[in-house]
C-alpha cells in the first residue's frame, strides 16, 4: 500500500530510467585509488530532480572519497528487485523501501542492524509510524525518511453554505458537522464501504488493533470491544454519505466524485487535491484540510503512517560509507528540503514546522504525530492480498452481525500471520 500513497502525493515525478547495479558503477567494485562508488535506489517519485542533484553535489563536496551513483526504480514490480538485491554478493549500497515492507526484507537476513546507530541518528524523535516498521524484534532495520498519511479533504463552499465557520476538533463534532451538510442534494461525506485504512484509525483510537502477537504467535484483534467501537464509529460516518458499500476508495476514483462539487469531504491524502482539479480546475482554492478528529481535542485520531524507509544491505562492501550517506538523507537539512518540495512529513516530530505554511501538509504532520502502522510482520502483505478486512466491512454494513464477522476475519487473520511461523 505504501506505494500507492507515495504515487498520490509525490508531486513532481523523475523521469530517470530504473537500472541495477553494472560492472561499471557496482557497489561490490573492488576499491581503487579513486573514490568510494556509491549505488543509492531511490524510488520514482520521491524526490524531484533538482533536489536530488544539489544533495549529490553537496554531498561529495563534503565527502571526497565518495562518488554517489544515484538510480531511480520504479514502484511496480520493486519487491522482487530488492530482494533479489538482498541475496546477491553485489547489491546496492542504500535502497528506499515502502515503511511496512522493512520486516519481509529484515527477515531475509540481509539488512544491516542500525540499532546501534539511533541514538546518532536522533532516533527519539522518529515519527512512530515510521519507526515501528523498521523497527523488528527490538532492532531498527529501517531508517526514517519521510511520511504522508490521510487528512481529511473539505469543500470551503459547502461548509460556508451549512454555516460551519470551523473544521470539527473531536469525532463528535465531526458527526454532527457531517449530519449538517448531508442535505440538499450534497453528501456530508464520500466514505466508500471499505476505506479500511480509516477503519485502522478508529480502532486504535478505540484502544484496539488490528492483530498482536501473543506468546510468539499472531492473533486476529478486530473481535475486541474496542475494535468493534471502531467499527461502529465507521459505521455511523459512512452512513452520512452515499459511499458504495462493496467498493473501496478507487472504485470509483474517489477524487472524480468529489470533484462533481456535490461531496463535503472525503479522506485522503493532501494530494489528492492535484487530481481533484485535474477534472475540474474551478475547485482551486476550494478545498481544505484538516486532521482526521480525534475522540478528544487535545490530539487528532490515529491514522496509517505510509512514506518511505532508508536500509543498507548486509553483503554492502561500503558499510561505513553507506551509513554516512543514510544519516545525510534522513538528516535535518535534507529533511527540511524535502518536506518543502515534495510536500512530505519529515521523518522527525520536531521538523513538523517547516510545513506550516501550507494547510494540507500542516494538517498531515499534525496527526503524523500519532501515526500508526500494520502489525509488524512479513506476513501482513498476504493479509492485505486476501481482501479479509475489506470484506468484513462491507459485511457490516450491510447488515451482518458485527461479532460474528469480527470473529471470522480475525480467524482468518491469524491464520494467515501464523503461516509458515
Amino acid at each position: 500500500m505504501t506505494h500507492r500513497l507515495t504515487a498520490a502525493v509525490a508531486a513532481l515525478a523523475l523521469a530517470a530510467a530504473a537500472c541495477g547495479s553494472t560492472p561499471e558503477t557496482s557497489a561490490g567494485t573492488p576499491a581503487s585509488s579513486g573514490p568510494a562508488k556509491l549505488a543509492v535506489w531511490i524510488m520514482d517519485g520521491s524526490v524531484t530532480q533538482d533536489l536530488l542533484k544539489t544533495f549529490e553535489t553537496r554531498y561529495e563536496a563534503a565527502h571526497q572519497g565518495v562518488d554517489l551513483d544515484l538510480q531511480i526504480q520504479a514502484w511496480d514490480g520493486i519487491g522482487e528487485r530488492v530482494t533479489a538485491a538482498l541475496a546477491s554478493t553485489d547489491p546496492p549500497d542504500v535502497i528506499e523501501v515502502g515503511n511496512t515492507q522493512v520486516a519481509q526484507y529484515a527477515a531475509s537476513g540481509g539488512v544491516q542492524d542500525f540499532t546501534a546507530k539511533v541514538a546518532d541518528l536522533k532516533g527519539e524523535d522518529w515519527l512512530p509510524g515510521l519507526a515501528q516498521p523498521g523497527n523488528i524484534d527490538g532492532k531498527q532495520y529501517g531508517v526514517p525518511w519521510y511520511a504522508a498519511n490521510r487528512v481529511v479533504v473539505y469543500n470551503k463552499d459547502l461548509f460556508a453554505e451549512a454555516g460551519i465557520e470551523a473544521p470539527p476538533k473531536t469525532r463528535d463534532e465531526w458527526l454532527n458537522i457531517t449530519t449538517k451538510l448531508n442535505k440538499g442534494g450534497n453528501q456530508g461525506i464520500y466514505l466508500t464501504g471499505q476505506t479500511w485504512y480509516a477503519l485502522a484509525g478508529f480502532v486504535w483510537d478505540e484502544g484496539g488493533d488490528l492483530a498482536v502477537q501473543e506468546g510468539g504467535a499472531w492473533r486476529g484483534a478486530l473481535d475486541t470491544p474496542q475494535a468493534l467501537a471502531g467499527m461502529d464509529f465507521y459505521q455511523r460516518l459512512q452512513a452520512l454519505g452515499k459511499g458504495p458499500k462493496d467498493a473501496d476508495e478507487a472504485n470509483p476514483p474517489q477524487h472524480e466524485v468529489f470533484a462533481q462539487g456535490k461531496v463535503a469531504q472525503i479522506i485522503a491524502v493532501p494530494g489528492v487535491a492535484a487530481r481533484v482539479l485535474e477534472v475540474e480546475p474551478k475547485l482551486k482554492d476550494k478545498m481544505g484540510f484538516f486532521p482526521i478528529p480525534g475522540k478528544t481535542a487535545d490530539k487528532p485520531g490515529a491514522v496509517f503512517t505510509g512514506g518511505s524507509d532508508l536500509i543498507v544491505p548486509v553483503a554492502s562492501k561500503h558499510q561505513d560509507e553507506a551509513y554516512e550517506v543514510v544519516k545525510a538523507l534522513a538528516g535535518e537539512q535534507f529533511q527540511t528540503e524535502l518536506a518543502k518540495a515534495m510536500s512530505f512529513v519529515p521523518n522527525r516530530t520536531s521538523l513538523a514546522s517547516v510545513l506550516s505554511g501550507d494547510e494540507g501538509t500542516a494538517a498531515m504532520a499534525a496527526a503524523a504525530a500519532v501515526g500508526r502502522a500494520t502489525p509488524n510482520t512479513p506476513n501482513w502483505a498476504a493479509v492485505e492480498a486476501t481482501s479479509v478486512i475489506k470484506q468484513y466491512m462491507t459485511a457490516v454494513l450491510t447488515g451482518a452481525d458485527p461479532a460474528t464477522e469480527a470473529k471470522k476475519v480475525s480467524e482468518s487473520i491469524a491464520t494467515t500471520l501464523n503461516s509458515g511461523s
